[in-house]
């Protein structure tokens, strides 16, 4: 009978690591092992000495770091042979440190070689030789457009891509949304839009998105300018749109017709109508002069084309500095940097500069110009960035008082001359000084105005009694427009505030509907909470205002009769109104309006079919089908010189340095509109960290004194 736990081994060293398996090759082979099968019977080892015991008594210990003790098992005819194995020798540290990181490092170049290879196989696709042509359906309307309206010109019905594919085809005969502009709201509004809705046209005389909060960072050469830009084209592609480069420059409300402006070939402005269901009006704003005189004098931050002329400004300036011809008080003036307007685009263009001129020019240009440059900014208010927390104004303040940075508050300019800027400052005491400034090099940074457009249309309007903006509702169409006609987004509109007006008319209509005088009525606790909910939903920017209905009621109860007669109730909506401050004329501001009105037009194509069907082609239906446009303001931030300032409203809000820069950075990051520029950007950042901002070369043809009418619209056809 075999003994327990007795296996039939035929070959004993399979059982043992793999460094004693080697160590035994150097054992001459015994015959008998090869020959005979070995019984071992396994018994316990001691602690940590693994056991291997044949069925004749003889016994390996063994362990898998350390061999302990070896003998070696023999079979029964050779029990009285015994042969000692060698240990195995072991490597050092440094040997096998140098193995893995050979390994490591084949690895690495593998799988780098590999990348590369795949990289390039993927570069010879995007090569095309194929000179493939088809036969396109062309329309006749699209290249003969028939004309007429109140001017007699063309009116483009139909384009020359519309049959070029059956998506096209079909979305041909869909209702016409005609897009005003390439901002943010507009921007925003084609990423959300569904494309088999609306048959969708975009004018704009720019032919590209711009990222415009990291436009500061573009004069200075810390980013490329074409890392700030996404062609329209391709975010028009998504909704199979068309894009129309050009300027509106009119709207007939009552025939559809927007009138719109391009440059022919030979340079001739050409006009034509285009046909609308619906238009929305993107167009933006422009800087607001103050009626300030020299201006021409100034750069404004605008546009790319802005970005490019300023940036070839200060270096032209630098040039000349270096001259040997240039004087003293020549050179002072010329290092004169000058920034009016102390809100965020001025605050964040004097802290790249600085940055550029601490950083980088004075690496390359005689140490003698560091000491003679200057950069000054001018505000009007008390304090900068004063849209701000108090206590984050006075950290930016500091900071430049620490980079050297004038900061001259409470002043405003009077005039802009060639070589200096005049302006007047309030004193302590409140004495009102005038004082010139040397300059060679002013930017304009002073708010925005109304669009000529919008002011043309606001002219014909009833109701838009807002000199900066079109008037909206709180569903953003525009007031006196036809109904669910025409919309405005972004900076060239404001939303009404107008609470107390339309309740008190609401009321009144309410009263009389129950025959009863609107001047005796009175609203007792649980009447105005209804009215206080359709203040709500008519007026979502008032919500915060109305938390505690129960303090407001006892606090406009002044009898306290326990109801509001007409005029307390008056008298507290517009106390709400007085407290309703306008919406920023921020990026996200506008984003917020294009994502909003992209799913109300959802909404409304989705609702059209039904009421087609129904014939009902009355009625408010935005109202029906969407809510009212609610602003969630999500925060400001700034960049003032390696560092930055986060306000999130309520008092909430911090700054910092580097830290702080690494955070500004993530969200700009995040919020770019494709993943190319998010690409562009990060290399550009990665750039000035190795090699620096760089030096761009200095336009030949460029004079001292360029303004932004002086150059063509910028078309950024090497994106």
């Amino acid at each position: 009978m075999r003994p327990q736990h007795v296996r039939s081994v035929p070959n004993l060293s399979s059982l043992l690591p793999r460094p004693y398996r080697k160590a035994l090759r150097g054992v001459p082979k015994q015959p008998s092992l090869a020959k005979f099968s070995t019984q071992v019977q396994l018994q316990t080892p001691p602690r940590h000495s693994p056991t291997l015991r044949s069925s004749h008594g003889s016994t390996a210990f063994f362990n898998y770091g350390k061999l302990e003790t070896w003998g070696t098992i023999l079979p029964r005819n050779r029990r009285h042979t015994s042969t000692s194995l060698p240990k195995p020798s072991r490597r050092s540290r440094f040997t096998r440190l140098c193995f893995k990181s050979a390994a490591y490092l084949g690895v690495f170049v593998a799988v780098g070689t590999g990348l590369v290879i795949a990289f390039f196989v993927y570069d010879a696709t995007t090569y095309r030789e194929d000179l493939s042509a088809l036969d396109i359906p062309v329309s006749e309307l699209a290249l003969h457009p028939r004309r007429g309206g109140p001017k007699n010109l063309p009116i483009i019905e139909h384009f020359i891509d519309d049959d070029e594919c059956d998506a096209s085809r079909n979305q041909k005969h869909k209702p016409k949304l005609v897009v005003l502009g390439t901002g943010w709201g507009s921007i925003a509004l084609l990423k959300k839009l569904k494309p088999e809705d609306y048959h969708v046209t975009i004018i704009s005389p720019s032919n590209y998105f711009l990222f415009t909060p990291m436009l500061p960072s573009a004069t200075v050469g810390t980013l490329e300018l074409r890392s700030l830009v996404e062609p329209v084209r391709r975010i028009v592609t998504r909704v199979k749109g068309h894009f129309l480069k050009g300027s509106a420059e009119d709207i007939d409300f009552s025939a559809k017709l927007i009138e719109v402006s391009a440059k022919t070939p030979s340079g001739k402005q050409e006009r034509f109508y285009l046909p609308y269901d619906k238009v929305i009006i993107g167009v933006g704003a422009i800087t607001n002069p103050h009626g300030v005189k020299g201006l021409e004098y100034c750069n404004f931050l605008k546009d790319i084309t802005d970005a490019r002329l300023i940036r070839n400004k200060i270096i032209g300036n630098f040039e000349r500095a270096c001259l040997p011809t240039t004087s003293d008080e020549e050179r002072r003036r010329l290092l004169s940097f000058v920034v009016s307007g102390g809100g965020p685009t001025g605050v964040e263009f004097a802290a790249e500069l600085f940055d550029m001129l601490n950083e980088d020019l004075c690496r390359f240009y005689p140490r003698l110009l560091r000491n003679e440059i200057s950069v000054h900014v001018i505000q009007s208010r008390s304090h900068i960035l004063n849209t701000y927390e108090e206590t984050l104004s006075k950290y930016a303040e500091e900071r430049f008082a620490h980079d050297q940075v004038d900061v001259l508050t409470n002043a405003r300019v009077k005039e802009v001359q060639a070589d200096k800027i005049l302006f007047t400052q309030k004193d302590a005491d409140g004495t009102v000084v005038t004082k010139e400034l040397p300059m060679g090099f002013c930017l304009w940074s002073t708010g925005v105005a109304q669009n000529p457009l919008c002011e043309k249309l606001a002219a014909k309007l009833e109701g838009q009694n807002n000199k900066h903006a079109l008037v909206t509702d709180t569903h953003l169409r525009v007031i006196g427009a036809p109904l669910g006609d025409v919309y405005a987004i972004g900076d060239c509109s404001t939303v009404q505030n107008n609470v107390s007006d339309h309740i008190v008319t609401f009321l009144r209509t309410l009263s009389w509907e129950k025959g009863k005088d609107p001047e005796t009525m009175h609203i007792s606790f649980a009447d105005w909470r209804a009215v206080a909910k359709r203040v709500k939903s008519r007026f979502p920017q008032a919500s915060d205002h109305l938390k505690r209905l129960d303090k407001l009621f006892q606090q406009y109860d002044k009898d306290q009769s326990g109801s509001l007669d007409f005029s307390e109730l008056s008298e507290l909506l517009h106390q709400i109104d007085s407290k309703l401050t306008s919406l920023p004329a921020t990026a996200q501001r506008a984003h917020q309006q294009g994502m909003y009105l992209a799913q109300k037009m959802n909404k409304v194509a989705k609702a059209q079919y039904g009421m087609e069907l129904n014939h009902v082609d009355y009625g408010d239906l935005d109202e029906a089908v969407y809510k009212a446009f609610e602003y969630h303001h999500l925060g400001s931030l700034a960049y003032i010189g390696n560092a930055a300032v986060f306000d999130f409203g309520d008092g909430i809000g911090f700054s910092g340095g580097l830290l702080a820069v690494y955070l500004w950075r993530s969200i700009y990051f995040a919020q770019s509109v494709s993943f190319r520029t998010r690409v562009l950007l990060a290399m550009d950042w990665g750039k000035r960290a190795l090699f620096g901002r760089g030096e761009p070369p200095v336009a030949p043809k460029l004079h001292d004194h360029v303004t932004l009418t002086d150059t063509p619209c910028a078309d950024l056809m090497n994106y």
